[in-house]
């Protein structure tokens, strides 16, 4: 069923900003049927927070240090995106656990440099992620869109891309290979919910017709 107005979404940063840049192209090539409400920042000297001023989108800056606890902080950030009216969020390489809330459960995406529920968990994001792949010897990697929780990478998968983990790879290498598919990953798995075709059946995701 086709939506009658773009899917309102917010977006959550901590680092280069990425996946921003990914989303707004998209956005701006008529491929993704959203619209970004607002990007909040936990730090104010990133360049995803410098992209998102330079596309005028609305944007705050809220870092974890400033609140007394993880309950305040979490407060805050659903503060914000209540008052920008989103009906997604996006977590764009958001290096902070966010404690959703229950009127958000079902609305918050992550994107996982690797297949879990394998190399995920507290630290293990970005860079860390690909040297855990290529230590473990392992054959397969990739990235995984969920919908996040209380706990680090646990949340419902909506979808995974695979790579092969090549011999002789870097890192470096593989987190190319695993970037390309992202950028097919999450705007898939977006734009499945803008369409209603996502449903939690408890902690499984099903993919409506």
């Amino acid at each position: 069923m086709k939506r009658e107005a773009p899917l309102r979404v917010g977006v959550l940063l901590s680092g280069t900003g990425r996946t921003l840049d990914h989303l707004v192209a998209e956005m701006r090539a008529g491929r993704l049927p959203i619209e970004i409400a607002g990007v909040i920042s936990s730090r104010g000297d990133v360049r995803g927070l410098a992209r998102a001023k330079e596309e005028k989108l609305e944007n705050v800056v809220l870092r974890r240090r400033e609140f007394d606890s993880p309950e305040s902080y979490g407060a805050a950030i659903a503060a914000r995106l209540r008052a920008w009216k989103v009906e997604l969020v996006v977590m764009a390489g958001f290096l902070h656990l966010w404690k959703v809330p229950s009127d958000f459960a079902g609305r918050v995406m992550n994107i996982h440099p690797s297949l879990l529920p394998k190399f995920g968990g507290a630290g293990m994001h970005g860079h860390h992620v690909h040297e855990a792949v290529v230590a473990s010897g392992t054959k397969e990697s990739g990235c995984t869109v969920h919908f996040a929780d209380d706990e680090y990478d646990r949340g419902p998968i909506i979808l995974q891309r695979k790579v092969p983990v090549l011999p002789g790879d870097t890192a470096d290498a593989l987190a190319a290979r695993v970037f390309a598919e992202e950028c097919l990953a999450y705007p898939e798995a977006i734009r499945l919910f803008a369409a209603g075709r996502l449903a939690l059946d408890g902690r499984r995701v099903v993919v409506k017709p």
